[in-house]
């Protein structure tokens, strides 16, 4: 019997050496040689891109000639978003094209923008330069369809770049790649006609892209849209050696997931499942739900205040936002490993709505008394818990609980493991000390007072120095 069960032991560990042995096989002949895939594994460790990591929060502006109209043509409404409003069957092409003509926005004013993202703790900022409609806030030489030719005659970007720069927040500029102005755009390639155009639109894409580069040198990266339709994506080569010529002219220059597709027409991830670019940009609109949703890679998430809402829109619809629901967002990106980026549409004549600006200086306000919990700050890898978000500090041994919800009995469950001793908690406005009664061997709670809280709060937990908080971040990636 003692032999037979030897027997069936040794016989059982062949079989799952094997059966390793065919899975590790299987994954090496399952890898694809890409020549435009990704071109590196893992994250950037560089310092522009270390301080991109750190920014927490961020603002987008999505700007031009749709927040004329804001959403409406000749009083009917458009449903979708503002900004894609000339692709509607309510408003003819060419005269949508002719607001290039009542572009003169008069209370445009760049310090203001800069001061209310810098008031609600921003640390860059993405800013449209040109949309879908090809309409550019910039003097481009290469069209004629931009802010010179428009009543107001002046540059739009450079201005807002140096209005942000002063106000030490870093910019972004974010690119159409589709474009609905010039004669070249397609949808798709399907004729030698279609092929000839587009050469003239690729020439004109990447002419635009180094102008850009060039006329705004501080500007530390490019956000990438209207990079889906088959015409762009079956232009890998191109646009593989496009990027690898703006990241010559430009070291350290950031590009997200969404620029271009491997050669199989795969796109923010290649046909090996590899991020393609420097940050995942697959979380518009929504978070995700746990560090194994962002596969080790960087991230960022950007969100509207009404339900899919960019450029400005006289009709707020749907659920509107709260500034508590914004500022637990920003905390759920943080302890994820992501930024999250809030977006403005201003109107027309270059004012903020003054939702907004309320919006904005209640995230501030916050921001004030509890960015230390979210500047600099990433995964901690600790379970979540009901009461809401751990972030860690990426240079010191601290934890932050960002707390949303109290349980009736005023304690807060921490569970840290056996690698990470809590040494002290404390209430991050006040200093207050808080008392730590630990439970078990990977249990805490931190006891805070009864208090009817109206906003979210902060606790900051001092760790054992040499915490193996981010042991378990690996585990995740």
């Amino acid at each position: 019997m003692k032999n037979r069960k030897l027997f069936l032991i040794l016989i059982s560990a062949i079989l799952c050496s094997q059966f390793c042995q065919a899975q590790q096989v299987e994954h090496q002949q399952a890898a694809i040689s890409l020549k435009h895939g990704a071109h590196r594994i893992g994250k950037r460790t560089d310092e522009v891109m270390q301080k991109w990591r750190g920014y927490g929060l961020g603002q987008f502006i999505h700007w031009g000639l749709y927040a004329i109209p804001g959403g409406e043509w000749n009083g009917k409404q458009y449903d979708g978003a503002a900004e894609w409003i000339r692709s509607w069957n309510g408003i003819p092409k060419s005269t949508y094209d002719s607001l290039i003509y009542k572009f003169n926005p008069v209370n445009f004013n760049p310090e203001e923008w800069a001061g209310i993202a810098k008031n609600m703790g921003a640390k860059y900022v993405t800013i449209t330069t040109k949309h879908h409609d090809g309409f550019c806030l910039w003097p481009s030489k290469y069209t004629s369809y931009t802010v010179a030719k428009s009543p107001w005659k002046k540059d739009v970007i450079g201005p807002l770049v140096d209005a942000y720069n002063k106000a030490g927040i870093d910019v972004i500029l974010y690119f159409s790649i589709m474009d609905w102005n010039h004669p070249g755009w397609r949808y798709d390639i399907k004729t030698k006609s279609d092929s000839i155009a587009f050469e003239g639109f690729k020439k004109f894409t990447r002419n635009q892209l180094i102008e850009l580069l060039t006329r705004y040198p501080t500007a530390k990266g490019l956000w990438f849209d209207g990079t889906w339709d088959k015409s762009w994506v079956k232009q890998a080569e191109f646009a593989d050696e496009l990027e690898t010529e703006m990241r010559k002219l430009r070291p350290g220059l950031i590009i997200g997931s969404r620029f271009r597709a491997d050669e199989f027409g795969k796109r923010h991830f290649d046909s090996n499942h590899m991020l393609m670019g420097d940050y995942e940009q697959g979380w518009e609109r929504k978070l995700p739900n746990k560090i194994e949703d962002v596969h080790g890679n960087d991230w960022d998430c950007v969100m509207t205040v009404p339900e899919n809402q960019w450029g400005y829109n006289k009709a707020w619809k749907g659920h509107i936002k709260t500034s508590n629901e914004l500022i637990e967002m920003t905390a759920k990106a943080v302890s994820l490993g992501g930024n999250f980026v809030l977006n403005f549409g201003p109107k027309g004549d270059g004012s903020i709505r003054e939702e907004e600006k309320k919006l904005a200086a209640e995230i501030g306000d916050w921001m004030k008394v509890n960015n230390e919990a979210i500047y600099n700050c990433e995964y901690a890898g600790l379970e979540k818990q009901d009461w809401g978000y751990f972030t860690k500090s990426r240079n010191t041994n601290k934890v932050y609980m960002i707390v949303f919800n109290v349980p009736v009995s005023g304690s807060l469950l921490v569970k840290q493991g056996g690698h990470m001793g809590i040494t002290q908690g404390y209430l991050l406005e006040g200093k207050k000390q808080l008392s730590i009664e630990k439970i078990d061997g990977s249990t805490s709670a931190i006891h805070i007072p009864t208090v009817g809280q109206k906003q979210p709060f902060v606790i900051v937990l001092e760790t054992e120095k040499g915490s193996g908080a981010k042991e378990d971040i690996n585990k995740h990636i």
